[in-house]
């Protein structure tokens, strides 16, 4: 190692490694290779040897024993003394009233007169307003120090109930009352959704005149070929005017049967396909295809499992921009550009459509 030394000196570029290592001993051999270990620290999941070094050249004492070694541990661990508590627990009561309990003494009672405020504090009011506050009662107290401003008397509840309440009173307890947490409301779970959707596609295929709205949410286990040829068949529909299928689990090969209907129907109004797994491949083709659409005035695509990106949110700009047909979007933008380029569209869409149903 120290001919290794001398000769990095030198220039590197003639330094001849094969001649080196044959001039090496055998445990310089064995020291070059301990150094040249790769060894991961870090990664958990391989096994201790492979995370460090063998750093003992000790022969093992025996082969292992688990339950030997986990005998030893709880020996050890029964053997070892516990820390002494800073405090000893003495099983004491504190408190005043344990105090007069186990002591026989009384109560600490404060003689007459102390608490109130001196005299140079306090301050005196109109007959009137004297006779009136001290009739009044805590509820009428309460709503007195709301609105003057003593918000740190009472319940933040009591405060702006008070505030919010005219010609009445809207505490019904004094300013000394118990906080009582809000009563929770209990709100009913909304119905499964009984769409039958073979019966459904079946009327989009015949052109029913009676459809007009078709509601697919939440419905989780409509295949993927049949939400392809409930899009194939709103290609000629000209009836059905909203159609929404939120979280129904829709994924690339849909979102390509919707642009592919898109391009062609041109009857419904309103599209809501929010809580998908649609990628920002398959919307973009969505996008592009409202390029070429002139009735649809919403659409909602927000809340996909994963980010659409930035591509596809300049796309969804640029289209609102160039089709005024559409007077509302679903959609939290996560870029400021794209976001205020669709708001601005959106508005001169709606002054647009405005104009023209005014005319």
């Amino acid at each position: 190692l120290n001919h290794v030394a001398k000769m990095s000196k030198s220039d590197p570029r003639d330094i001849d490694e094969d001649a080196i290592l044959r001039g090496l001993s055998a445990e310089e051999l064995e020291q070059l290779d301990y150094e040249l270990q790769e060894m991961d620290p870090e990664n958990a999941i391989l096994p201790a040897g492979f995370r460090q070094r063998d750093q003992t050249k000790k022969n093992p004492t025996g082969p292992f024993d688990r339950n030997a070694l986990m005998d030893y541990l709880e020996k050890q661990a029964m053997e070892h003394q516990d820390r002494e508590d800073l405090v000893p627990f003495t099983g004491e009561k504190k408190g005043t009233a344990a105090v007069a309990l186990e002591t026989g003494r009384k109560k600490f009672i404060p003689k007459p007169g102390t608490g109130q405020i001196p005299i140079e504090e306090q301050i005196e009011l109109e007959p009137e307003l004297e006779e009136a506050l001290k009739n009044a009662t805590d509820a009428e107290m309460c709503d007195i120090a709301a609105i003057l401003g003593m918000y740190t008397l009472m319940s933040n509840k009591q405060y702006y109930d008070a505030l919010d309440t005219f010609g009445a009173i809207a505490n019904t307890e004094g300013i000394n009352s118990v906080v009582k947490p809000d009563v929770y409301k209990i709100y009913p779970d909304e119905p499964p959704n009984d769409t039958n959707v073979e019966d459904t596609l079946r009327r989009i295929e015949k052109n029913d005149s009676s459809l007009r709205e078709v509601n697919f949410n939440n419905i989780p286990d409509i295949p993927i070929p049949t939400l392809r040829e409930i899009f194939h068949a709103m290609k000629k529909n000209t009836h059905v005017l909203s159609l929404s299928i939120v979280a129904t689990r829709s994924n690339d090969p849909v979102a390509h049967a919707i642009a592919e209907m898109l391009t062609e129907n041109t009857t419904l109004q309103s599209l809501n396909i929010e809580s998908n797994f649609i990628t920002a491949e398959g919307m973009m083709a969505i996008i592009k295809a409202m390029s070429e659409n002139s009735t649809l005035a919403e659409i909602k695509i927000d809340n996909q499992r994963q980010k659409l990106g930035d591509s596809v949110e300049m796309e969804i700009a640029s289209m609102l921009e160039n089709n005024p047909s559409i007077l509302k979007i679903g959609y939290h933008f996560t870029q400021q550009g794209p976001r205020a380029r669709a708001a601005m569209a959106i508005t001169r869409n709606n002054d647009y459509f405005r104009q023209q149903r005014v005319s």
